[in-house]
C-alpha cells in the first residue's frame, strides 16, 4: 500500500505576486522572464516556481534536469516543498540516478520542517527499508506525525500497523479508530477497512448496517477496491432484513466527508 507521490505545487503565484492563486495550478505561475531574474538573485520561492514550470513543461520546455537544478537551489536554502521534490526525483530517478539514500536525506529535511509529504516519505522508507534499515518503530513515528496533521493516507497506515501489530501491540480498536479518521475524509481504502471491521467484529461490534454503508461508499467510488466492495456488500445484503438494507442505504445517501 503506497501513496502516489506528486511534485508539490502550493500557491506559488500568491507568494510571488501577492495575489490570490488556485493552489496547485501551474498556469497561475509568472512567466519565465519574470522568474529567472528572481531565481538568479536567490529568491527561493522563484526557484521553486521555476522547478515546477520545468518539471511540468508549463510555460517552459519540460526538462527534469533543469527542474532539479532549480529545486536544488531552493532546497539548499531550506525551501521545504523543494526539499521534498528533490527527494522525490531521487526516489524515482528523474534526471539523476535513482538513489534511495539521497531521497531519504531530502525527505528527512522536509519532514523535520513539518512537511506532511516528507514525513510520509520518511515513514515509507523506514517501512520498506529503502535507503535505511527497515524499522517499523521509526515508520510508525513518522506516519503518526503526518497522521496527527490530518493526512488520510498516514492515518490509514497507522491503522494498518496497529491491526498487524507492527512496532506496537496489536490493537484492533485502535486500528479502527485510525481507519475511521481516514474514512471520514473520504479515503476509500480506509472506508473499505472500516466496512470489513464491522463485518468481522474486530475493533468494533459486528454491525451489518454500518458495514453495508461503508462498502457502498467504496462501491460507488472509483477507488481500487470498488469491485470487491460491491461484491461483499451484495453478499452481505443476503443476510440482512429489508429494514436493515433500507437503513444502510439511507446512511449512505446522507454521508458526507468531514474536511
Amino acid at each position: 500500500m503506497t501513496k502516489p507521490r506528486k511534485v508539490l505545487l502550493i500557491a506559488t503565484a500568491a507568494l510571488l505576486l501577492g495575489t490570490a492563486a488556485h493552489a496547485g495550478s501551474q498556469t497561475t505561475l509568472p512567466p519565465l522572464a519574470e522568474l529567472i531574474p528572481k531565481g538568479n538573485q536567490g529568491n527561493a520561492v522563484a526557484q521553486f516556481a521555476l522547478g515546477v514550470k520545468y518539471y511540468y513543461g508549463e510555460g517552459a520546455p519540460q526538462d527534469y534536469a533543469e527542474a532539479m537544478k532549480w529545486y536544488r537551489k531552493a532546497a539548499d536554502q531550506g525551501e521545504v516543498r523543494s526539499q521534498y521534490n528533490v527527494g522525490l526525483m531521487y526516489e524515482i530517478g528523474q534526471s539523476v540516478p535513482q538513489d534511495y539514500a539521497e531521497a531519504m536525506k531530502w525527505y528527512r529535511k522536509a519532514a523535520d520542517q513539518g512537511n506532511v509529504d516528507g514525513q510520509i516519505g520518511v515513514g515509507a522508507f523506514y517501512f520498506d527499508g529503502h535507503g535505511v534499515s527497515q524499522n517499523y518503530a521509526e515508520a510508525m513515528k513518522w506516519y503518526r506525525k503526518a497522521a496527527d496533521q490530518g493526512d488520510s493516507f498516514a492515518q490509514l497506515k497507522v491503522g494498518v500497523m496497529y491491526e498487524k501489530g507492527q512496532s506496537v501491540p496489536q490493537d484492533y480498536a485502535e486500528a479502527v479508530r485510525w481507519y475511521r479518521k481516514a474514512a471520514d475524509q473520504g479515503d476509500t481504502r480506509a472506508e473499505f477497512m472500516v466496512g470489513f471491521s464491522y463485518i468481522r467484529g474486530k475493533g468494533v461490534p459486528t454491525d451489518f448496517v454500518q458495514a453495508h454503508m461503508w462498502l457502498s461508499l467504496v462501491a460507488a467510488s472509483d477507488g481500487e477496491n470498488q469491485q470487491v466492495a460491491a461484491q461483499q456488500r451484495d453478499a452481505l445484503a443476503t443476510m440482512m432484513s429489508r429494514a436493515q438494507i433500507a437503513e444502510a442505504e439511507r446512511l449512505t445517501r446522507e454521508w458526507k466527508p468531514k474536511k
